[in-house]
């Protein structure tokens, strides 16, 4: 049992002997991470469509009527009166009791109709808007060729954002079979 505690703690410390002194925090696939140099980073841009909505107004004038500040109902009681004799010349009998009622029903509303009318017009500004889509084409950054230095050695690679003057990197250590 003696022995076997010992193979273990040997095999440990003979893995510990075999890790690289400060290679930051280890991973189960042998990576650490580190800092490489940035030599050259380069936009790749595209071209696209940019809808720029704009809301145009304008002043349109509209003409308005006041209404008549009379409250009397004569108006409506003459045009009633009027409408019921017309409507009274017609047909006979049952018919021509229908076609007075009817004509003094319809010459009530005219009535009533032609006092508004008669109010003061006035013309008023209104303002009407409206959305206009405009379109333009502008040139937008997609990504970013990466041109970086490790160990003495360049490498290249795309980004999503410019990294600065280091980029991240991990190093893989594996052992050559």
């Amino acid at each position: 049992m003696q022995r076997v505690a010992t193979l273990s703690a040997i095999s440990v410390l003979g893995l510990l002997l075999a890790m690289p002194v400060n290679a930051g925090p280890r991973h189960s696939d042998q990576s650490y991470y580190d800092y490489a140099e940035v030599l050259n980073v380069k936009p790749i841009t595209e071209v696209v469509r940019v809808d720029v909505p704009k809301r145009e107004c304008w002043i349109e004038t509209e003409t308005r009527y006041a209404p008549h500040a009379s409250k009397s109902i004569t108006p409506e009681i003459v045009g009633a009166i009027i409408g019921g004799a017309l409507g009274n010349r017609f047909g006979n009998g049952r018919g021509r009791h229908i076609a007075t009622a009817a004509g003094a029903v319809l010459g009530g509303s005219i009535g009533h109709d032609m006092k508004r009318r008669h109010g003061r017009a006035y013309e008023e500004p209104v303002e009407r808007c409206d959305i206009r889509h405009e379109y333009h084409e502008q040139e937008q950054v997609i990504a970013y060729r990466i041109k970086y230095r490790y160990d003495g050695r360049i490498y290249r690679t795309r980004m999503g954002r410019d990294p600065g003057d280091r980029i991240r990197v991990r190093v893989n250590v594996a052992p050559a079979e």
